[in-house]
């Protein structure tokens, strides 16, 4: 992969992007992991205007540290970047309370942390039409395209996704060559909704390299029997994400009226 070329490439694509749409800027919501920190450094090698906004949500403390010590670093290495933090805790929990109790406690449990991407999401837009920024979307390829990882209208709400192209081990390569921070290219990869430690392993039950064979696989065509053993188990599921996450990676479906019926 030639990185350095592959930097430049988006850096311009989201110059040209902001500047053709008459834009300041961008803002984005920085997690403390590796693609939030990717996505914002490429945003401040823009030279264009860059929000980071701190989001926590009875953050896990680790997480927390991570993304203030990323924001710390962009703004020693940019002068372009500013910081907010909005401690969107009071809030969540404010809402959590408002809402009625029901029986079944472990769906509720997943509900309630899509909400809490939807209040960043929220927050993000606030300060985007307030400056007149882009909102910057932080998704990689396996996340977007392959297991649908992400909260509808939450972290998939974007106004422009410079990674989604790159697999998450090439968002490594390009942190890597960016110079971001050791912590967060050690940190296992999280989505931070649960309040807790948990990696997006944990979840999903593959790691990313193994996501990314699977990927690759399904594209060349290959279905779960032409595997054993753990590759076998992978791939199914990839297939079962990527099936039960369709209704966020396909457009919205539309109900088209027949002329004959507007006539």
């Amino acid at each position: 992969m030639k990185t350095e070329k592959i930097i430049d490439y988006i850096v311009k694509w989201l110059k040209d992007y902001a500047e053709n749409a008459k834009m300041n800027g961008f803002v984005i919501g920085v997690s403390g992991g590796i693609d939030s920190a990717v996505t914002s450094t490429l945003c401040a090698k823009t030279g264009l205007d860059l929000l980071c906004l701190e989001m926590p949500i009875h953050q896990a403390e680790n997480q927390v540290t991570r993304a203030t010590n990323h924001i710390k670093w962009l703004q020693e290495n940019f002068s372009n970047v500013k910081t907010t933090q909005v401690n969107l805790t009071p809030v969540f929990d404010s809402l959590v309370a408002a809402f009625p109790k029901v029986a079944y406690e472990e769906e509720r449990f997943m509900t309630l942390a899509n909400t809490r991407a939807r209040l960043r999401m929220t927050s993000l837009y606030y300060f985007a039409a307030l400056e007149k920024y882009l909102v910057a979307g932080t998704g990689n390829k396996v996340e977007d395209f392959g297991v649908g990882f992400y909260t509808k209208y939450g972290d998939g709400g974007v106004d422009l996704s410079p990674i989604a192209d790159l697999l998450k081990t090439e968002v490594y390569e390009i942190a890597r060559v960016l110079g971001v921070n050791e912590d967060i290219q050690k940190a296992a990869p999280t989505d931070g909704l649960w309040g807790d430690d948990r990696t997006d392993e944990d979840q999903i039950g593959a790691s990313y390299p193994e996501l990314e064979w699977a990927m690759q696989m399904a594209d060349e065509g290959k279905t779960a029997a032409d595997f054993t053993d753990r590759k076998k188990e992978v791939f199914e599921i990839y297939t079962r994400f990527n099936r039960a996450n369709r209704h966020k990676m396909n457009p919205i479906p539309v109900c088209e009226i027949p002329k004959s019926l507007k006539s």
